[in-house]
């Protein structure tokens, strides 16, 4: 195996390469050339490199690299991005393609960390002298079944989920409220897409951290850069709500071959919090996801929560991956790392 290591502002050049290794395995969405060069483009420093392996006369492996200080490196990992940027041909052994990047990479390298792996992409290694996984979280997914019924679906949900929302429905309509889901997909129409996502973000909670999305920030021209470029490959679908004329919750989505993302959810928290206008949309969309039949999986890729246990039994666990250079320095760092857990605990 040899490895090539050239700057991640040279990403373009190697688009192709990148997209053709995604395509060999379950083509995942937010590892597309589209998205990684969005992320680089919005919140790269300069320093990253782009990693690319080759075996046999074809490229087996892949990574967009960040410096973490004296000999170590990681994958470029900004908050925006679902799983770490590596990608792997199947049949390859993740751990022996980290031990084989770690010789390549400039100077001693003694950390090498894959951050944020998922078992679908890559599967999880196990544990030896030189290589330490960690879980990161538990994550969830729909599966949508081959003969797309929907009805099967939701009456395996939870009688309180199916209720829940029946009532809600019903007193909209005793309301006089007309509910609407719009679907955007169009490239010329995701500025503006964002520009309203961002409006619900802002009018909220993370209004006051400073987390929210919004046109003038790099969070807000990330999604737009990214999101045009997936729509106009007809990878891109926003989701919106409506009550009547006012809109109340959005998803901003990507898709590739027969997975769709939901990358981000926003609603309007001033709607009275017997109505749950981000779950309606839900059903909603599921709904017809199903009906349409063009994907196996929808992927929500953040932490599980107890609402995403009412929509799914699908749940795996992502994981970290540590490649030291020699065993006694995985000892130490898992030494290290297990006393600092244990002072925390004491301290709680």
């Amino acid at each position: 195996m040899k490895w090539t290591l050239v700057p991640a502002t040279r990403f373009a050049e190697y688009a192709a390469r990148w997209d053709a290794l995604n395509q060999a395995g379950p083509a995942a969405p937010m590892l597309a050339p589209a998205f990684v060069a969005s992320l680089l483009d919005s919140f790269g420093t300069g320093a990253e490199l782009l990693a690319l392996c080759e075996d046999g006369g074809e490229t087996c492996a892949a990574a967009v690299l960040a410096p973490q200080g004296a000999g170590r490196w990681t994958t470029f990992q900004p908050a925006q991005a679902p799983v770490g940027l590596w990608l792997q041909r199947p049949g390859f052994e993740q751990a022996a393609l980290a031990s084989s990047l770690m010789r390549a990479l400039p100077g001693l390298t003694l950390l090498l960390a894959l951050t944020q792996c998922d078992p679908l992409l890559a599967p999880r290694p196990q544990d030896d002298g030189r290589v330490r996984t960690l879980d990161y979280i538990a994550t969830a997914r729909i599966d949508v079944d081959a003969d797309g019924a929907f009805d099967a679906y939701w009456q395996a949900r939870g009688k309180n989920l199916r209720n829940n929302l029946k009532k809600q429905r019903n007193r909209l309509a005793a309301d006089g409220v007309v509910t609407r889901l719009e679907t955007v997909t169009l490239e010329a129409d995701m500025a503006g897409a964002v520009r309203d996502y961002g409006r619900l973000e802002s009018a909220g909670w993370k209004a006051g951290s400073g987390s929210a999305v919004d046109v003038g920030n790099a969070q807000g021209r990330f999604y737009t850069q990214m999101l045009e470029a997936f729509a106009r490959v007809g990878g891109a679908r926003v989701y919106r709500y409506w009550f009547d004329e006012r809109l109340v919750a959005m998803d901003l989505c990507i898709h590739e071959r027969d997975c769709i993302v939901i990358l981000k959810t926003a609603y309007d928290e001033s709607v009275p919090s017997s109505l749950s206008p981000a779950l309606l949309m839900r059903e909603e969309a599921v709904r017809g996801l199903f009906d349409e039949g063009s994907f196996a999986r929808i992927e929500f890729y953040g932490r599980v929560m107890e609402w995403h246990t009412r929509w799914t039994d699908a749940v795996r666990t992502l994981y970290h991956l540590n490649l030291y250079r020699w065993p006694l320095l995985t000892r130490t760092h898992a030494l290290l790392q297990a006393r600092a857990a244990a002072t925390t605990n004491n301290g709680a």
